[in-house]
């Protein structure tokens, strides 16, 4: 069958039933590369600290991830008397449906039939933005909820740090845009085909770097579950699957910000040096997952910053960076035309 025939062959199946096989499609890939990346970043750990890391589930300890969800799933799920009820159960599925919501629009390769992903929206950027932003509801309403003043300090500092950080990440995100001249996340990858953003954009590519792993509430900014000052953080009151869905939510989150990167700053599925012989369905995975790696050494590497320390670099050093890497940006675009 050629490429015509199943173009055909598309074009007759009801676009209703292409979209949902497609999310589908999506949705199981990801939880599945979800759990690996857990697996992963247990090992990759271990290997740093010099321990085995988990090995007793399975060949290699290739079935813990099936053991974690399996333990999750009988555990039990407690409320307490003085939360609220509702926005207590919903809290967690707020942060798991924006989490997953975000790869409805994110490109993973390019094919002769068309884009791999559910949808390829033009605004594609934004759209992300716009969900993942209604992510930090869920962190805030579950520790609102909890009726416990431990998991109400985690929900504040999550909102304080949402915010300081999400203004730079979306000015350092803003200086690929006027170079690619749109927003779309394919167009973008697109407009790199010669040369990869993070050679011109080398500052702002540092400067997302830092803000996603604060957006995304890990070490070294992982203050808003620090156990050390709030014994669980947002979640303490939280046991069983919702608690599980607040870690799967923070592992998709991590995914989609390892993808947007890839998208926005280091070619998306183009092949570096030319090396078309791989498919850049491989060369999307690989990119992301060497920001994932970073994610992971990070951890393993630094301390937990000091919360005032953690706003005042947002506040009065990355944001003003952020800024004048667009001003410069935009000024030599309007200069060289």
């Amino acid at each position: 069958m050629t490429v015509a025939h199943v173009l055909d062959l598309l074009n007759t199946v009801p676009w209703w039933l292409v979209v949902t096989v497609k999310a589908v499609i999506v949705l199981v890939i990801v939880q599945t590369v979800f759990a690996y990346s857990m697996l992963f970043e247990r090992k990759i750990m271990a290997w740093m600290q010099l321990r085995p890391g988990p090995n007793r589930v399975g060949p290699w300890g290739l079935m813990q991830p099936a053991a974690d969800a399996a333990k999750m799933l009988f555990k039990e799920d407690l409320t307490p008397k003085t939360a609220d009820p509702i926005i207590y159960k919903l809290a967690p599925f707020i942060s798991l449906i924006c989490a997953m919501g975000a790869f409805a629009v994110i490109p993973f390769s390019e094919s002769s039939a068309g884009i791999w992903g559910v949808a390829d929206v033009n605004a594609g950027i934004l759209v992300i933005f716009a969900i993942t932003s209604i992510g930090v509801y869920g962190i805030s309403l579950a520790g609102w909820a909890s009726g416990s003043k431990f998991p109400l300090l985690g929900a504040v500092r999550s909102t304080a740090q949402m915010i300081s950080y999400e203004l730079a990440m979306t000015m350092s995100v803003i200086g690929v845009l006027i170079l690619a001249g749109t927003t779309s996340l394919s167009g973008i990858v697109h407009a790199q085909a010669k040369v990869w953003y993070i050679i011109p954009q080398i500052f702002g590519f540092a400067i997302y770097i830092i803000t996603a792993v604060a957006e995304t509430n890990r070490a070294p900014f992982d203050l808003v579950e620090a156990e050390t000052e709030l014994v669980g953080g947002f979640h303490t009151e939280y046991s069983g699957l919702r608690f599980g869905l607040f870690f799967i939510a923070e592992y998709l989150n991590m995914i989609t910000v390892a993808c947007i990167a890839t998208l926005l700053f280091l070619g998306g599925w183009n092949a570096p040096f030319g090396l078309t012989i791989v498919p850049g369905l491989i060369w999307f995975v690989l990119k992301a997952g060497l920001f994932i790696f970073m994610y992971i050494w990070l951890r393993t590497t630094l301390p937990r910053l000091r919360y005032d320390r953690l706003m005042n670099f947002g506040w009065k050093f990355l944001l003003p960076a952020a800024t004048l890497n667009l001003m410069v940006t935009a000024a030599i675009v309007a200069v060289l035309g």
